[in-house]
């Protein structure tokens, strides 16, 4: 049975998540990871949702306040073995409940064109795409796209 935990950046099944993430990003970016990289620090991200299966921690996001009334998707990841069960969705739906529960109206998020599984599950959850925002103004590879809550 899933289990969704909202906690912050100091969760340890989070931080080994996000090593995970960021060894299959360095794979998919090539020498691009390091551009991406920077944005993608965890220190002190407030907002986190760990997925546990059998209490095995198998996916992740966390979300942090961007513009206004607006919070930025960041860190999503599921591991590869547990894909295609819904679990990215999940974590998703939850980070959105919980941005809405905060009275924040809108999610913004950053992926890359080489992560074509991410882009399917965002527009299948209502993202719709967004002219690229902040650091990937004329990044071609980044894709930004947004969401009403």
């Amino acid at each position: 049975m899933l289990r969704l935990v909202r906690t912050d950046s100091d969760n340890a099944d989070f931080r080994a998540l996000v090593r995970l993430l960021d060894q299959d990003l360095h794979l998919r970016d090539g020498a691009e990871h390091a551009f991406y990289a920077q944005f993608n620090k965890v220190d002190a991200i407030r907002h986190v949702v760990v997925a546990y299966l059998d209490e095995v921690p198998v996916g992740c996001g966390a979300f942090k306040p961007f513009a206004g009334e607006q919070v930025e998707v960041k860190r999503m990841f599921v591991q590869p073995a547990y894909r295609g069960r819904g679990i990215a969705g999940a974590v998703l739906a939850e980070l959105e409940r919980w941005a809405a529960e905060l009275h924040y109206t809108a999610c913004v998020l950053e992926t890359g064109k080489k992560q074509p599984e991410a882009i399917g599950l965002y527009q299948k959850s209502g993202y719709q795409l967004i002219p690229n925002y902040g650091q990937y103004i004329g990044v071609d590879n980044s894709v930004c796209m947004q969401k009403a809550l």
